[in-house]
């Protein structure tokens, strides 16, 4: 069982009347917080990836490029299961301010760089705590708002993504041309300070003290295995060959690292990722589907704009916006997906119909061609997001649904984390496969100097594409177009995992408000004071694993402030009257 404490947000006091009043705005505060610091976390590569040139002509070191996004990602990735066990063992709040406070010490510190190696090391420290931004806004909502409710709030959550996608480009252009480029990084203190201050104050949570220990080793070896493990997808076929020995020694390092890290949550205490959390079929499944839609997403979002830019000649200062009918889909769809589960509380649809969507929208993007019109790239694009939405929340919420509270943090962290490694093996095999693709097309209709361009396509701008001889542009136009195919038909090939993965996802009631519980509680049995604010969630939510499952409650439970005991798992009141 979890530890007993009341959750419960700020109303400030003055009765019933006041607090069915000031509670929604209260959760909307807390809300609007969490979306702030979930925003941090999404714009701050888009806007530093538009300062790069900047940032190399100012401080050198272009060498070092790549390591100021590598060494934020390996970062963010490695400490991601970490602040969720922390978050589980010693309070939410308390980590997800923590981690919020390291995110912004790091972006001032990087700010204030002087030469490369200095950014590259604080960028390292902004992404420490932009591992604990993403999990601690999931597992907080998981904690305040119930899976039944929590549909609701999907199109927020998608709308932050789709914001941060479509603004970082234009946000980090701007900021660069006017202010410079250290305000990339500046310009993330007012905002963190905005959700720090609004967390502070509004939101309330259980203040918990576990008398078991962090379980550093297992820590240590799932860093090093996370570390190795993303370097090998960052560095292959890039700057090392796949066979080469760095690459398999890597490999081998995380490998083994893995294994040794199972093998000790086995016998620790306080295991960084408790393995029984796996035994529940729906959340091993949504883990699989949420790695399988890292892997498509992020592999779309870095083909298509190379695409539209290469072949279809969009302008790249706005590259934001090519993704907007992706991204709008995504939104909408999302919405609609959470509308839907909130008010009936069926869920099993969307990953199907989702993953048969991501199917049909890979294949189609994969039949892209030099010919292909931007109206028709456009609908393509928007099968995808559509698929997209379908999936991307409700694979958080399902998951969450499928532990007990005091595993909310471990399960945020274990999703977050498979759909990060899902985006970097993508964007690394679906890479490779690209690069060959257009270096074989290029050597077949342009010969020795098309193998040449090739080598160098990545870092083709409009203005040298204009200036090659019209033999090697339309070579390297089919090449484009060609590896465009290839990586989106694996993509599609891919997704089908996804498909299979869903079939096997169990109908479990979600917890929370029901139009059946809702009656059952507005009944005088289990009405409570009226003057009653906060909810000892800890007793009157919290479900084991086994009894999510099955949709029950856990036997022990006990009526808390007026809430019935048979409501543990399905709650009647909204977020509003609970929180």
């Amino acid at each position: 069982m979890a530890e007993s404490g009341t959750v419960a947000v700020d109303t400030g006091g003055g009765g019933a009347a006041a607090t069915k009043e000031r509670q929604p705005r209260s959760v909307r505060v807390v809300l609007m917080a969490l979306m702030i610091a979930m925003l941090l976390a999404m714009l701050d590569n888009m806007i530093v990836g538009t300062a790069m040139p900047t940032i190399v002509g100012d401080l050198g070191g272009l060498e070092h490029l790549s390591w100021v996004v590598t060494a934020y990602t390996l970062a963010t990735a490695a400490s991601t299961p970490i602040w969720g066990k922390v978050g589980d063992m010693y309070g939410r709040k308390g980590a997800f301010l923590t981690s919020i406070v390291v995110f912004l010490i790091g972006s001032g510190l990087s700010g204030m760089a002087q030469d490369m190696n200095q950014l590259i090391a604080f960028r390292a420290i902004q992404g420490l705590g932009a591992g604990g931004l993403m999990v601690g806004v999931m597992a907080i909502i998981g904690d305040l708002i119930p899976p039944r409710e929590r549909g609701k709030y999907q199109g927020m959550m998608a709308g932050v993504m789709a914001l941060a996608m479509i603004g970082g480009p234009l946000v980090g252009g701007a900021i660069t041309d006017n202010w410079g480029w250290r305000w990339s990084f500046y310009i993330n203190l007012p905002l963190g300070l905005v959700a720090l201050a609004m967390v502070t104050a509004v939101l309330h949570l259980p203040k918990k003290r576990s008398k078991g220990k962090i379980d550093y080793l297992g820590a240590a070896l799932l860093t090093v295995g996370i570390t190795s493990i993303v370097l090998v997808t960052t560095w292959g076929g890039s700057q090392y060959a796949w066979g080469s020995a760095v690459i398999m020694e890597l490999a081998a390092i995380g490998v083994a690292a893995l294994v040794g890290f199972l093998f000790v949550q086995t016998k620790a205490a306080e295991p960084i990722l408790p393995l029984h959390i796996f035994r529940s079929r729906n959340f091993t499944v949504m883990s699989l589907i949420g790695f399988i839609t890292g892997f498509v997403m992020f592999g779309a979002v870095l083909f298509l704009p190379l695409y539209q830019q290469t072949v279809q000649g969009a302008n790249a200062t706005n590259s934001g916006l090519l993704l907007l009918p992706m991204l709008l889909s995504m939104m909408v769809v999302s919405l609609v997906a959470g509308r839907v589960t909130t008010n009936t509380g069926k869920y099993k649809v969307f990953p199907l119909v989702g993953s048969v969507l991501m199917v049909a929208g890979l294949f189609l993007l994969a039949q892209m061609d030099t010919e292909t019109t931007r109206l028709t790239s456009g609908l393509y694009m928007a099968v995808l997001g559509a698929g997209m939405g379908c999936l991307m929340q409700i694979t958080m919420l399902v998951a969450q649904n499928s532990v007990e509270m005091k595993d909310m943090g471990v399960a945020s962290s274990s999703t977050t984390l498979f759909r990060t490694l899902g985006s970097s093996f993508g964007v690394a095999i679906m890479g490779a496969l690209f690069n060959n693709r257009v270096q074989d097309v290029m050597a077949e209709r342009a010969g020795a100097m098309g193998g040449k361009v090739a080598e160098h396509s990545t870092q083709l701008t409009a203005e040298g594409l204009a200036k090659l001889p019209d033999v090697v542009r339309d070579a390297y136009l089919h090449a484009v177009s060609a590896g465009t195919h290839s990586a989106f038909l694996l993509g599609s090939v891919i997704a089908i995992l996804a498909l299979i993965a869903a079939v096997f996802v169990k109908e479990v009631p979600l917890r929370g408000a029901g139009p059946a519980a809702k009656e059952a509680s507005s009944s005088p049995e289990a009405a409570g004071p009226a003057d009653a604010q906060p909810v000892d969630m800890a007793k009157a939510g919290t479900a084991t694993a086994d009894a999510a499952e099955n949709g029950t409650a856990t036997a022990d439970a006990k009526p808390v402030e007026g809430v019935a005991a048979g409501d543990a798992a399905a709650d009647g009141r909204t977020v509003s009257e609970t929180v």
